[in-house]
Parts: C-alpha cells; structure tokens; sequence
C-alpha cells in the first residue's frame, strides 16, 4: 500500500524539477545598452511612418507578419479579441529616436490586452533589434519608458 504513495510522490518531484528547469530566465538589460540609455537623446516620432525605414522593418520581423502590423497613436485597432480583419492587432503608443537607437512603445490588443517596448540600433546601412519585452501600461513619454527599461520594469519576451 505504500508504493501508490511513493510513487506519487516521486511523480510530483519529478514535474516540480521539470517545470522548474523549463522556465526560461528574464533577462535583464545588459550594461552596454543601460549605459546608452541613460546617455541617449531622444527625439519623439509621432507616427510609424515618422521611424526609420530599416527600424519598421524590423518590427514587420519581430512580429512576423507580411506587413507592417501597427496602427498609429489613437488610430483604431483590434483591441479585444472580436475579429476586425481589417485593423491592425497593435497600435503605437510613442516611439522616440536617437542618433543610433530607437525605442517603439506599442500595445497588442486581443484576449489579453498587453504593451511591449523594442529597442533597435539602427544606422542607414543596418538595423538590428536589441532588447525589448513586455512592458507596463500606461506609459506615455520617452523619460518613462526609459525608466521602465533602467529598472527593470520590461519583461523580455517572444511575445510581441
């Protein structure tokens, strides 16, 4: 009679050692980009179209679509999960530039309504995404999203 309960014993060990080795770590933002974060000056861009060419392509890959998949600041998008094929599932929230990086604040809508934030380094020659994830809400200037970014508040995630 013991050994149903061994057993389920050993069944719940292994599943917590499991789970437990399958979680992926958050990372956290490397020094180098916390260090041109802090010192970057960034002008705002108030449409997607106001970013870099190579920075909206970027994004068409990070979110794997055919086209670029992002309404502008206050335009209509799928908010909820109700299917409008003909909005975009994300829409800008504030995007500012530098020199060299840009940082795009958007949210997702659908079932679970969520913000994100990607950094990219960009020149005229070459774009590459550096750090992003899932963000809080309601940030609405550069100064805050630098500051979700600093402290930690950003998530990284494949989920964009």
């Amino acid at each position: 009679m013991r050994y149903p309960s061994l057993l389920g014993a050993i069944a719940i060990i292994l599943w917590t050692v499991v789970t437990a080795g399958s979680q992926t770590p958050v990372a956290a933002l490397p020094d180098s980009l916390r260090a041109h974060l802090k010192e970057d000056r960034f002008g705002i861009v108030t449409s997607v179209r106001g970013l870099p060419l190579g920075v909206r392509d970027e994004l068409q890959t990070l979110f794997r679509s055919a086209v670029l998949d992002i309404a502008d600041p206050g335009a209509a998008f799928r908010a909820t999960g109700v299917m409008e094929p003909d909005l975009p599932t994300r829409r800008l929230v504030m995007a500012a530039c530098s020199i060299d990086r840009c940082l795009v604040y958007y949210e997702r809508g659908g079932n679970a309504h969520t913000w994100h934030v990607a950094l990219f380094h960009w020149t005229p020659a070459a774009t590459r995404f550096e750090f992003g994830g899932i963000a809080p809400g309601g940030l609405r200037t550069t100064a805050a999203v630098r500051n979700a970014m600093l402290t930690g508040a950003i998530k990284s995630s494949n989920s964009w």
